[in-house]
């Protein structure tokens, strides 16, 4: 079994920016592609962002056991991680990364102990998130108020990941993650 980390974060946290750094700087680092059963936003792509999936699909492949977490994240919209994902990046001798909700991360660092590192990207304040939301022009005002809602409840579990990192100063964030990062690879 190889070794894994766990992004986590509220949307709009920096998360997913923060991990494409870190993937720049560590070769042996992979992205875990979650799977979806929500439409592409923006431009995402299937099998690049997520592999995209009807509620339908998702369904039989929960049925038919290959995920290793998943959950109803959203009223009616799943996320998962696919075992085949795992085995495909640990064939290569990487490392996995997830960059998943914090119940999906949770359940990962119990399921891989040790071997995981979990991190959460804690926001400056739930206004910053706001306005990163409102900038990114991708979600309704309907979806941004759901997701702030959902930012505060996300925000409680941060205790109970390995590390937190506040991004409030990307390029802050930037080194902190790069240093917890580095002394995980090493085994410090």
């Amino acid at each position: 079994m190889g070794k894994v980390l766990i992004f986590s974060a509220p949307s709009g946290s920096g998360k997913t920016t923060i991990v494409r750094h870190l993937l720049d700087r560590f070769p042996e680092l992979e992205f875990s592609i979650s799977a979806t059963s929500r439409a592409p936003r923006g431009e995402e792509r299937d099998g690049v962002d997520y592999y995209f999936m009807d509620a339908s699909e998702f369904a039989a492949r929960v049925e038919a056991g290959e995920f290793v977490e998943w959950e109803e994240v959203y009223a009616g919209t799943c996320y998962g991680t696919l075992r085949a994902e795992i085995d495909r990046i640990w064939d290569r001798g990487h490392v996995v990364v997830f960059d998943v909700d914090v119940v999906g991360a949770l359940n990962i660092k119990k399921l891989f102990g040790d071997q995981a590192l979990s991190v959460f990207i804690m926001p400056p304040s739930v206004e910053a998130l706001r306005a990163r939301l409102e900038g990114r022009g991708t979600d309704s005002p309907e979806a941004i108020e759901r997701r702030l809602a959902k930012a505060e409840q996300e925000i409680a579990y941060a205790p109970k990941f390995d590390r937190v990192i506040v991004n409030d100063d990307l390029e802050t964030a930037y080194a902190e993650a790069r240093r917890v990062v580095g002394d995980f690879l090493a085994g410090r």
